[in-house]
């Protein structure tokens, strides 16, 4: 097991959280989703595994490379 963080890929605001504290997900599974220009822009598990921390709230504004999330890996 191994813990990552998940980053933010751009400056913007977190639009909605699809998978939270304890849920499980699969790689490439969208743990949240950042609004930057209009656009939505998933922030996406790397592997499989279990959301151990969201380190941001629905509305928040984000900087590019900000941990949004922590993931512990299978």
């Amino acid at each position: 097991m191994a813990e990552i963080a998940l980053r933010s890929e751009v400056a913007g605001t977190v639009w909605k959280i699809a998978k939270g504290v304890g849920a499980r997900v699969e790689r490439d599974e969208a743990v949240l989703v950042l609004e930057s220009m209009k656009m939505e822009i998933p922030v996406e598990a790397p592997a499989a595994g279990t959301v151990k921390a969201l380190l941001v709230q629905e509305g928040d504004a984000v900087r590019e490379a900000q941990p949004v999330a922590v993931l512990v890996t299978d």
